[in-house]
């Protein structure tokens, strides 16, 4: 399932320990080389033990992000991974995004995540002002992006040919529409497929 991570800033995170929440997630913690979100900030009990790590969430669902315990929590010092992540600042809401050519696109203002092992999937991107009067908003898929920088996401293709593919993608049918006139070998070829 995807998830805007705005709708994920505030959500209980609840501990099977204690039968309910521990704390509220503030932010999300991105790792820029894999596109990943590797923790989350709490706001909680605890101010030294605040940070989540994505792979003590045995759940998400619509009550919030279901733990064992509070001993899951960890410190900014206590996982090395983290410490180097945290160092870096990296925050991908409010980087420019910009193609291959140099076209700027807009800024990041929101993007989507899985919820089974939380890798980004899409860019939400706010456009520019005079381009924002015909379409104020342009997602764009993970696999057009090329680079992440510290001020920036480079993405492969022209914003037309981004479009395009997103609107392409969106309606796939798997079924068969059993009112619709089959031709001969597609009636052949579904009987053989029983």
């Amino acid at each position: 399932m995807l998830i805007y991570t705005s709708k994920l800033t505030g959500t209980p995170v609840l501990s099977m320990q204690a039968a309910g929440p521990i704390g509220y997630i503030s932010r999300a913690i991105v790792d820029p080389d894999g596109l990943k979100i590797i923790a989350f900030v709490l706001n909680g009990p605890s101010r030294s033990a605040n940070l989540l790590p994505v792979q003590s969430i045995r759940e998400y669902s619509e009550l919030g992000m279901v733990i064992d315990s509070i001993d899951e929590l960890v410190g900014p010092d206590d996982v090395i991974r983290l410490q180097k992540v945290l160092a870096l600042n990296f925050d991908l809401l409010t980087l420019k995004v910009v193609t291959k050519k140099g076209s700027k696109l807009g800024k990041i203002i929101d993007y989507t995540v899985t919820s089974e092992d939380f890798v980004v999937q899409q860019l939400i991107v706010k456009r520019p002002t005079l381009k924002s009067f015909t379409d104020p908003e342009l997602i764009i898929p993970r696999r057009e992006i090329i680079e992440v920088t510290d001020y920036k996401v480079i993405v492969r293709d022209e914003e037309k040919t981004i479009r395009a593919r997103a609107e392409k993608e969106d309606f796939i049918p798997n079924f068969v529409n059993p009112f619709r006139k089959t031709t001969t070998a597609q009636a052949k070829e579904l009987k053989d497929s029983d």
